[in-house]
């Protein structure tokens, strides 16, 4: 298969020849000055769309011989740290499937499948469960994140070594949704994944500071009479954390980052040198806690109910700089699907968290590209090389390159369109962009050369 005409990390335009799943050749466009049938790429219809023209001849097995690429930049897969695809337990929410297809849709070639399952990811038997099951629907690669606790429960190691030696081979470890936050257990998973090269990545929330916190802590939430999430609860586990794993010479992730005190605390870290790395939301770099006020579909929205809460202005800003120094390391989704019985209801009973994977490189240009924080490097290793590196993903994130695997995306930054949750491949729609107007598209994604994706719509 040949990729013509596209511009790596937004380069001068290239083709690239596509062998037995490996990057084979990359040349300088052949005819890059050619005009093309059916109009450039740029031209075509953006997030949420099916819409783009067709400039593919396709062998008898359905996969193009040549898919031409003008205007698109071409990217390394992307890979996500922080997925819940909710299979087991709550199929009506999301399966294995659907979620590869929407990470797909997004440009992901590899995702990270949280514990939190029914039951809970804790065994070699479910973390094996799900990785057969990314396996076999194969939208993209999955990988599975066992729980540090047996059922997230924060009393008892669960089986950390097993979930290691097994097929899955998991690397990652994270009770995400809850904190670990006895310390001595803290203490004692950071001690013993460092036997397998694993990490523990931590849900900072500090659970009494948090008791039925339902918003971030602050004028807002008291004019609105909500429980307030303060930031002290995060930043003090995020501080603890950081002292234990030094402690140790262990590795820790911190997940959704979410104030400017907590990446104080992270800068001090990596200034020690410890081996603390941290990722932040696609949501936390754009939205503010004041849309829980004001929004344009009104007050008390639940579609703005998130774990971390959305923050300050100041946060938000806060979080793009560190994520531009490299303070943070990672953009993860914490793509969390709900079916709507449990997101459209009255505000405190309704369930937090958001879909996000097929929305965050859009939100990712917005917030950083655009704004000339990032350049599309940047973007390449804050989504793709960084989070394979902490989770240990051979074949992922790396520079696209000849002999490298051809997990790629490409992606057309220079149309608007308005984001339209009814296309998602997602089986949930709770999104807050619903309405919104973001940049870019992708336009193709292709595992291992494989497309998964095509013209924007599922290959």
């Amino acid at each position: 298969m040949l990729i013509k005409n596209v511009r790596i990390l937004g380069g001068e335009p290239v083709d690239i020849l596509v062998e037995n799943g490996l990057i084979a050749e990359i040349t300088p466009a052949s005819d890059a000055g050619a005009p093309t049938p059916g109009g450039p790429l740029s031209g075509a219809a953006g997030p949420g769309s099916s819409g783009a023209s067709s400039r593919e001849s396709r062998t008898g097995a359905g996969v193009p011989e040549v898919v031409d690429g003008r205007g698109a930049i071409a990217l390394p897969g992307l890979v996500d740290l922080h997925t819940h695809l909710r299979e087991p337990g709550r199929e009506d929410a999301e399966t294995v499937q659907t979620g590869t297809q929407s990470a797909a849709r997004g440009g992901y070639t590899a995702v990270h499948a949280m514990a939190n399952t029914m039951p809970v990811a804790d065994t070699a038997g479910v973390v094996e469960q799900v990785w057969r099951l990314g396996q076999e629907f194969g939208h993209c690669d999955v990988q599975p994140v066992g729980a540090v606790t047996v059922g997230l429960e924060g009393r008892q190691l669960a089986e950390l070594g097993a979930m290691a030696d097994s097929a899955a081979r998991v690397r990652v470890f994270s009770d995400d949704g809850k904190c670990v936050d006895d310390a001595v257990l803290m203490r004692r998973a950071l001690e013993y994944v460092k036997a397998f090269d694993g990490v523990v990545a931590q849900h900072a929330q500090e659970p009494k500071l948090t008791k039925d916190a339902q918003m971030n802590e602050g004028v807002i939430s008291g004019r609105l009479g909500l429980a307030g999430w303060p930031a002290v609860a995060e930043e003090a586990i995020i501080a603890r954390d950081c002292l234990l794993a030094a402690h140790v010479g262990s590795r820790l992730h911190v997940c959704h980052v979410s104030t400017a005190g907590s990446v104080e605390i992270i800068r001090w870290a990596k200034t020690k040198g410890w081996n603390v790395t941290a990722e932040v939301t696609p949501h936390h770099l754009l939205l503010t806690d004041d849309l829980v006020e004001e929004s344009p579909n009104g007050s008390y929205n639940p579609i703005y109910k998130v774990n971390p809460p959305l923050r300050t202005r100041a946060d938000v800003e806060a979080l793009r700089s560190a994520l531009a120094d490299g303070t943070i390391d990672v953009v993860a989704t914490d793509h969390a699907p709900h079916p709507v019985e449990d997101k459209e209801t009255e505000w405190a009973a309704a369930a937090m968290g958001m879909v996000g994977l097929e929305t965050a490189l859009s939100v990712v240009q917005e917030a950083m590209v655009d704004t000339g924080l990032l350049d599309w490097a940047g973007v390449a290793e804050r989504m793709s090389a960084a989070p394979a590196r902490i989770g240990r993903l051979p074949g992922h994130g790396q520079p696209l390159e000849v002999g490298a695997p051809a997990n790629i995306v490409l992606y057309d930054p220079s149309v608007r369109t308005e984001v339209d949750p009814s296309a998602f491949a997602s089986k949930s729609r709770n999104t807050p962009y619903e309405g919104m107007t973001l940049p870019g598209r992708v336009v193709a994604t292709f595992l291992r050369g494989t497309p998964t994706v095509l013209e924007g719509k599922l290959a």
